[in-house]
């Protein structure tokens, strides 16, 4: 896998969520920056109780006031610290928030084919665990920045105006922290990418593994997918280790080297005290603000750690945003109004060639007229072109400029929601969805209980819903785990005709429905749509017995095209198929 260059640049992306809750970023930093304030002043009070105790001569209101006010102080420290982290996380979760909810839109607007090219697990994780990396770099990360920032500057300064001579001396050691954390800062981040990169696959076994788990229990090869998802979760584990490696080599020398300025502290502090130019409580202060720089320099390995985390998560999340549908409605799209119905034909395809990549064209010179309220059926070899054709009707893939007419017009003048809104499809895999057998049936529109069961009834559904533990309100699972191949295609039918579509088409939709529900099937259907177009794809003649043309794909040509009673007389595919159909139906 080509490994990308990870920048910060790609934090442009969230400067108008930034801009939108600029009000509580700054409040949540002033917040911090308070408590900040506070907390250089605490050894302060520190200072003057221990020089006061060592003088010998002190009365015990002056210990009080100074606790008095430490605890006025804490009670600073306390507030502040709520209010910048209901500020600034606040505001973090909401942009997370907004971003995944942009994400899941944009993800929508996609065309097919980039479900094809990409893993669904994959675009689960950018959604999860990438923008969770994102909100940490936009939260604990910039309070770990503006934190580090303001604590480092504010102890330096008054370390050296408290004595200069002492603090120069224990900060030796902090150019080589610093060329430490940049140099953690540009390594962290292409190891993070690693680390996300080994989540998808993990995440993308995951879906596969329980999205077929019929096809994994029914040749038993629960070992095979254990065995790869063990591989998968090592090759996660490994990712992370070599961050964890990382951070375990590069924290522990940071504090060990934070640690060597205490000594130092100790060894020159010590001697001024003796000396006499430096008081104990003075001295006091030192170690604790030293103690107090510790974080700050901790924090800014934190901070890289963070934003290079969120800089390598929004870059992946960026890509997905970057995409541009393949498939989009016209600019200026001409509504159906404006169209309106040209000519006699639902449907006009005129010399249509497609494929889906370079080489052997799916469908090749393809012409074909469909009148309005005509039944169309489809027939031929798999593989032959047949849903091919269909998807180019709803542009689900995309023909040519001028092959592809609806109502007379190209499919390409169409707004995209406007055109699909012509047909109700009931494509071969019958996808349903873990909702109840109503909500599934009904889904996307608003309709009334008696069109509900007209539907049901128009699918011979109706039948098997006593068989049903709750009946209509019966969930279904993940898919339609619970019903039969027939159940599913029935379910799907009757969720097409929900919609009252101008053209219906039903792709394969019969295929695991027995000879005489097929027939009830096809004969409501007939009765309901009469003057409504139907195209019908199947590879039984018997349910193409009704259509008033037949068209027979070969190899993503057109074969043969009639009526089913002169495709008969020819003696070609269709006539030999239906003899065939017919031989293995009387034995």
């Amino acid at each position: 896998m080509e490994e990308k260059k990870i920048s910060i640049k790609e934090f442009k992306t969230l400067f108008p969520y930034l801009a939108r809750y600029r009000t509580r970023y700054v409040l949540g930093f002033l917040c911090l920056i308070s408590v900040d304030g506070a907390s250089i002043a605490i050894p302060q009070f520190t200072r003057r109780a221990i020089d006061l105790v060592s003088s010998g001569s002190f009365a015990m209101r002056d210990i009080i006031t100074l606790g008095l006010g430490m605890i006025g102080v804490m009670t600073i420290v306390c507030f502040g610290r709520f209010l910048w982290r209901y500020f600034i996380h606040g505001s973090s979760r909401r942009i997370e928030t907004e971003l995944r909810q942009k994400l899941f839109e944009h993800l929508l607007s996609l065309s097919y084919d980039y479900y094809q090219k990409n893993k669904i697990g994959d675009l689960m994780a950018r959604a999860t665990n990438d923008l969770n990396a994102v909100r940490e770099s936009i939260g604990m990360g910039l309070v770990a920045f503006i934190d580090g920032t303001v604590m480092s500057a504010a102890i330096l300064i008054i370390l050296f105006m408290q004595d200069a001579r002492s603090a120069a001396f224990a900060l030796l050691p902090l150019p080589l922290i610093t060329l430490i954390i940049l140099f953690f800062g540009s390594v962290v981040g292409k190891k993070f990418m690693r680390a996300q990169q080994a989540y998808s696959s993990l995440s993308d076994t995951v879906q596969e593994t329980f999205a077929g788990i019929r096809v994994v229990k029914s040749f038993v090869k629960e070992w095979w997918f254990i065995k790869k998802f063990a591989d998968t979760n090592d090759d996660y584990l490994d990712a992370n280790m070599a961050l964890v490696k990382l951070f375990g080599f590069i924290i522990p020398l940071v504090s060990f080297l934070s640690g060597i300025t205490s000594i130092i502290l100790l060894l020159v502090g010590g001697i001024r005290v003796v000396e006499g130019s430096m008081s104990p409580g003075d001295l006091m202060a030192m170690f604790t603000y030293f103690q107090m720089l510790i974080w700050p320099l901790m924090g800014a390995g934190f901070v890289v750690n963070m934003i290079q985390r969120g800089a390598a998560s929004l870059a992946r999340v960026n890509e997905v945003m970057n995409t541009k549908p393949s498939i989009v409605s016209p600019v200026s799209s001409l509504m159906p109004k404006t169209l309106g119905h040209v000519g006699d034909n639902a449907v006009e395809i005129r010399r249509l060639s497609f494929a889906y990549t370079e080489g052997k064209p799916v469908l090749d010179d393809v012409s074909l007229s469909i009148p309005r309220g005509s039944l169309l059926g489809i027939l031929g070899r798999t593989g032959s072109g047949k849903s091919t054709l269909i998807k180019t009707l709803t542009r689900t893939v995309d023909p040519p400029v001028g092959t592809v007419l609806v109502n007379g017009q190209n499919v390409q003048d169409w707004d995209l929601r406007e055109l699909r809104q012509l047909f109700g499809v009931t494509p071969q895999d019958s996808y349903l969805f873990s909702d109840s057998i109503k909500g599934n049936i009904a889904y996307g529109t608003v309709s009334d209980e008696a069109t509900l069961k007209k539907v049901a009834a128009l699918s011979a559904i109706d039948r098997d819903l006593g068989e049903f533990a709750h009946g209509w309100d019966t969930i279904i699972g993940e898919r339609g785990l619970t019903l039969s191949g027939g159940q599913k295609q029935r379910v799907a039918i009757s969720r097409a005709l929900t919609r009252e579509p101008p053209i219906l088409i039903l792709d394969d939709s019969l295929s695991a429905v027995d000879a005489e529900t097929e027939r009830r099937i096809l004969n409501a259907l007939i009765q309901e749509r009469r003057g409504k177009t139907t195209i019908i794809i199947s590879h039984r003649v018997s349910t193409l017995r009704n259509a008033d043309a037949v068209l027979v794909l070969d190899a993503g040509r057109v074969a043969e095209y009639g009526a089913p009673s002169v495709l008969i007389e020819r003696g070609g595919f269709f006539a030999k198929l239906a003899a065939l159909q017919q031989l293995d139906q009387e034995s």
